[in-house]
């Protein structure tokens, strides 16, 4: 039993040794390509979201012309399988990054891919607002963007964080596919050295880090989910 544990730690011991340093450089590019896109297609997606749900047919502003070209863009933007886009955006990504490979480069297809996601998460979650807070507001004079920011938002804040969980974790699965096309990341090392070079450890230690960090970063939005919702408290 002795000699089984020594052989156990001299096997992670090299494997840390050989595999360590790759391992630790994919973690940080896979969170730092998911964390930044992420933030990034909220930033382009909290606007499209708000446009969306007040220029729906019952919204505060509704223009039906406007909601259904913006929301054909969205829903076209969604249909387009990220692996085809990524390919596409090539000659665009090499314009605004200067290269098509890389962290940098990844995160100009992935802001795209996930802004359409994005932005319907937002019209979804601002739906959900009772409608009699909105009427209420009105009722005092508010104007529209103060119903935005005071109304909508104010909200919809724990729906819109546990949203972020969904699309971190969307982006995350994106981001290993951007790794087999010179993104790198966790996606990168586990195609390159765990299936190309029948290095089975590589992979299971990819896997394991995936699990670990989406777990993370779920658990940490339902902590602040839970703590801004003043309806639980």
């Amino acid at each position: 039993m002795e000699s089984e544990s020594i052989s156990l730690l001299s096997s992670l011991s090299a494997f840390f040794s050989q595999y360590g340093l790759l391992l630790l450089k994919g973690t940080w590019d896979t969170l730092v390509m998911t964390t930044l896109s992420t933030l990034f297609a909220y930033i382009l997606g909290i606007p499209l979201g708000v446009i969306l749900i007040l220029t729906s047919k019952h919204g505060l502003m509704p223009k039906p012309i406007v909601y259904s070209i913006l929301g054909g863009l969205v829903n076209i933007g969604r249909s387009i399988p990220f692996i085809i886009l990524i390919v596409f955006m090539i000659p665009f990504t090499r314009m605004i990054v200067g290269t098509s490979l890389g962290v940098a480069a990844a995160i100009v297809p992935l802001t795209v891919a996930t802004t359409p996601f994005v932005a319907r998460m937002i019209e979804q979650s601002l739906r959900e607002v009772n409608k009699h807070l909105i009427e209420a507001a009105q009722s005092f004079g508010a104007n529209t963007w103060q119903i935005i920011s005071k109304v909508f938002l104010a909200e919809s804040m724990p729906s819109l964080v546990r949203g972020m969980s969904i699309t971190f974790i969307s982006v995350f699965g994106f981001v290993a596919m951007a790794g087999t096309v010179g993104a790198g990341g966790i996606g990168d090392i586990a195609i390159r050295y765990g299936y190309q070079r029948y290095e089975n450890s590589v992979m299971i230690a990819s896997i394991i880090l995936s699990i670990v960090l989406v777990q993370i970063a779920q658990s940490i939005t339902n902590i602040i989910a839970v703590r801004i919702d003043h309806r639980k408290h």
